[in-house]
């Protein structure tokens, strides 16, 4: 924990509601299942960076956990009327609590949560065989496994705690869930973008699982630990030359150019990669406390964390807290300089926990600004040339009418 108050421990939550502020109600809960992970990934957040929590959680949360949480999402439902929830299944590995008590979970709040209740789960793919596949196939569950492309680029991050690579078996488990049997569950890959391989192959590696949708992220960095260049731009870049290839065709989707896209055209955000659209999400841990985005593990050790616990807390009560409130205040939340930017709106100062510098806190811009802003402009300059050819045919066309 930072023993100076940094931002947004500064922020006035009581005069933002005083000014007329309401929190945005929680819609995404992420349980942390099981704390624990088979795979020791070198740019993991959750066991490689500043926070080291996650040696103090019980390896799987309880029963009594799980209706304990399923109590209090319901609890917030109602509060807030909502419709709908999605939760999460998260780790650690989430597969590693096994496919019997994983199927009671989502029955138990299913049951228990008076709303539709989306279930996905984001797993490495090494466990995911056909007894797990055939439960998410019978209660509806989510898949969505994490791919960093070809074996070769997988390999070099995402092995065992032996040294072992882990694509063949990840590769052996898409080749089921992108099967006609189980096609129904599949959401998509995750992908952590890596400059030091080629783009084009990797994506075209992860488009040889016919994935719906694919998820470029940037490694979770902040200015503290800043991300490694070998150029000004080497991230946008790297996702450029994905995108001129994906985007005349679009055989996929892949988020995070669909909500820069989105947002051009003067759409609403649904990821806190960019954008100033409210974050509702919040994270329950193994053992039942409640934390802020696991991503903020990237900046320092406490950073996620309320002091709150589902034991003697409610979601409405992590609504008040200014870690909240800072990912929900859109633009009061950014730095001076992002505010004068032009590509703010499109941009929203890059997710949260990329902005984390010793001293200021997240009140900065993202530590992959010029990344962004060449990523966001030359996105715009394409999609600005194709409105202004479509708009010349259209007065050609007018034209010939006329005549």
């Amino acid at each position: 924990m930072n023993p100076v108050p940094e931002w947004p421990a500064t922020l006035d939550v009581a005069a933002l509601l005083t000014g007329g502020w309401r929190p945005t109600p929680f819609r995404q809960f992420i349980l942390k299942i099981h704390s624990r992970c088979d795979l020791a990934c070198a740019y993991c957040y959750v066991y490689e960076h500043a926070d080291q929590s996650w040696r103090d959680q019980p390896r799987r949360m309880t029963p009594d956990t799980v209706k304990l949480a399923a109590s209090r999402i319901a609890e917030h439902v109602e509060t807030h009327g909502l419709a709908s929830v999605e939760i999460v299944l998260h780790g650690g590995e989430p597969l590693l609590a096994g496919p019997e008590w994983t199927g009671d979970l989502v029955r138990t709040l299913r049951a228990e949560i008076p709303a539709r209740v989306e279930v996905v789960t984001q797993t490495n793919g090494t466990l995911l065989d056909d007894r797990f596949l055939d439960l998410f196939a019978e209660l509806d569950v989510g898949v969505g496994v994490s791919l960093d492309g070809t074996a070769e680029a997988h390999d070099r991050w995402r092995r065992t705690p032996d040294g072992r690579g882990s694509h063949a078996r990840v590769a052996a488990a898409l080749e089921r869930l992108a099967s006609p049997r189980y096609r129904m569950v599949f959401r998509g890959l995750l992908c952590a973008a890596d400059p030091a391989t080629d783009p084009i192959e990797t994506y075209r590696a992860l488009l040889a699982f016919a994935p719906p949708t694919i998820d470029f992220l940037l490694p979770h960095a902040t200015w503290a630990a800043p991300p490694v260049r070998t150029t000004a731009t080497p991230y946008a870049d790297w996702l450029i030359a994905i995108f001129d290839e994906w985007y005349r065709t679009r055989p996929a989707g892949v988020r995070l150019f669909d909500e820069i896209l989105l947002l051009l055209l003067g759409g609403a955000s649904t990821t806190e990669q960019v954008g100033l659209s409210p974050a509702a999400m919040v994270v329950v841990e193994t053992d039942g406390q409640l934390e802020l985005s696991d991503i903020l593990k990237v900046a320092y050790q406490g950073a996620p964390s309320t002091g709150l616990h589902l034991q003697h807390d409610s979601f409405d009560d992590a609504l008040r807290l200014p870690g909240v409130a800072a990912r929900q205040i859109g633009a009061l939340a950014l730095a001076g300089q992002c505010a004068a930017c032009p590509v703010r709106k499109v941009c929203g100062g890059g997710h949260y926990a990329h902005r984390y510098r010793p001293g200021s806190g997240f009140r900065n811009p993202s530590v992959y600004c010029p990344d962004l802003l060449r990523l966001i402009t030359h996105i715009g300059d394409v999609v600005r040339a194709d409105v202004g050819a479509a708009a010349a045919d259209l007065a050609l066309t007018d034209h010939k009418e006329a005549r």
